[in-house]
């Protein structure tokens, strides 16, 4: 006899069980407790997650998360848009707007270059942010809101090479972040006052 009493089922927990950090037994688990629910609510969780494929775009500008061409916060004029924060993911824009204490607007690279993990500049938002810069003039600042380990620092560097002479002012966080510290783990406190402490980026 099979393991699962329903093909059904089956699919379900494998697909459940395909999510990062969702093993086998917590995947059957989030199957079964679904299965527990009005039907109703179960056809609105479906939705949701396949509306992901169709419904959800990356800002022309930015490469944000959003539902239409432009991010809310591109398109709002009372952010400062001679400021650009670069950060690896979508992920790093929500934990700094969590602190309330940024007011410019984003870059967001898709990732950090990792050779071990086979990720190159070419893969990464970095040809963008270089034409934006380009169109932007001489005075915008650029802060590099990167983790602070090997490779967020290698990715730092390299950016820094490619947009020194581009923008007035390469900046990064101020070292209330530990080094290796991710964005996305750090509180909005420490975070916060790294964004409004940041300091001018010095190649090492």
């Amino acid at each position: 006899m099979n393991e699962y009493p329903s093909k059904v089922l089956q699919d379900a927990v494998e697909a459940i069980g395909s999510l990062p950090g969702v093993g086998s037994r917590s995947a059957m688990r989030l199957a079964l407790h679904l299965l527990r629910q009005p039907a109703e609510n179960i056809h609105h969780f479906a939705s949701a997650v396949d509306a992901l494929a169709d419904k959800v775009h990356y800002c022309s500008e930015c490469n944000m998360i959003c539902d239409g061409d432009t991010c809310g916060i591109c398109s709002d004029d009372r952010r400062d848009h001679g400021t650009v924060c670069v950060v690896e993911s979508v992920r790093d824009v929500m934990s700094i707007e969590a602190t309330g204490q940024y007011k410019g607007v984003y870059h967001v690279l898709g990732g950090i270059i990792s050779p071990i993990n086979g990720v190159g500049p070419g893969d990464l938002a970095i040809g963008s942010l270089v034409e934006r810069l380009q169109a932007a003039g001489p005075e915008t600042e650029v802060i590099l809101a990167l983790s602070g380990d090997v490779e967020g620092e290698t990715t730092s560097l390299y950016l820094y090479k490619k947009i020194s002479s581009l923008c007035g002012k390469v900046s990064t966080l101020a070292r209330g972040l530990a080094f290796g510290d991710d964005l996305e783990y750090a509180d909005s406190v420490t975070l916060g006052r790294s964004i409004v402490n940041r300091q001018e980026f010095k190649p090492q």
